[in-house]
């Protein structure tokens, strides 16, 4: 049973509590589960709820999200709307008003497509203890006794995004792909790929990323970087899909992202 659950006013008691054990708390839609089955001892819960993480910034194409942010309120804001398809695509809408940004995080594949999202955006996260705050990658550790605050990313100039799933709405993923690209005259000159559903993290394709800049972003180009995104995963088995349909899969939902197909 439940023995303290606490309260802070903001993440640096948060942090300060955090040092005697516990558990943090966002939205509750990853560490409830384990309280309530007792998969986990648990004996304390910090809850971020009033700890004033919950802003939402857009300034100069660069955008700041509190790690309390609901994932329904950042498919609603206007300023971030390319990643509405990213967050309609997770779950359902009531753990959507209750999951946040920072709790994505720390999902565990083949769920966490935020996450995918974000490393595709090359995200950068705040995060603080008691020793002080530092800002890592998204995709770095965290340890056990640091809050995630921040999570900071730029506006994609183009933005590609397709999650493969068993059925349309509220299951997790067969295969995730997430592109952020910069397109000049019709050639890409950067491209950042992001997958999931085929490793036990979300992944960077480094060697489709490679097939594609430099060239136009047409038929040829994509198929070239699909058939180089197997380079790094390593597909799992689970009740959603087989390592053997998800490798099989992976090039076909690289490529149909890539070019925008439904």
């Amino acid at each position: 049973m439940l023995a303290n659950i606490h309260l802070p006013a903001s993440a640096a008691e948060a942090a300060g509590l955090l040092e005697g054990g516990g558990w943090l708390l966002g939205g509750g839609t990853l560490v409830m589960p384990r309280v309530n089955t007792g998969a986990v001892p648990v004996d304390t819960l910090i809850s971020l709820r009033a700890a004033g993480l919950d802003g939402v910034r857009v300034a100069d194409g660069l955008a700041e999200v509190g790690a309390a942010v609901t994932l329904a309120r950042l498919g609603e804001h206007e300023e971030l709307a390319f990643l509405r398809p990213v967050v309609r695509s997770i779950a359902s809408p009531p753990v959507r008003n209750l999951a946040t940004v920072g709790g994505n995080l720390f999902a565990t594949q083949p769920h966490g497509d935020l996450a995918v999202a974000l490393l595709a955006l090359g995200a950068r996260v705040d995060v603080l203890s008691t020793g002080g705050a530092r800002t890592i990658d998204v995709g770095e550790a965290v340890a056990h006794n640091e809050v995630v605050t921040t999570v900071h990313f730029g506006l994609p100039k183009v933005w590609r995004y397709r999650k493969a799933m068993r059925r349309k709405h509220n299951s997790a993923s067969i295969v995730t792909v997430a592109a952020a690209l910069v397109v000049t005259g019709g050639v890409v000159e950067q491209a950042t790929i992001a997958l999931g559903g085929v490793a036990s993290t979300p992944v960077r394709a480094n060697a489709a990323e490679q097939a594609l800049i430099g060239r136009p972003l047409d038929l040829a180009a994509a198929e070239a970087a699909a058939a180089a995104a197997h380079e790094g995963t390593a597909p799992f088995d689970d009740a959603y899909a087989s390592a053997w349909y998800r490798a099989r899969v992976l090039p076909v939902h690289v490529r149909r992202a890539l070019l925008g197909e439904d």
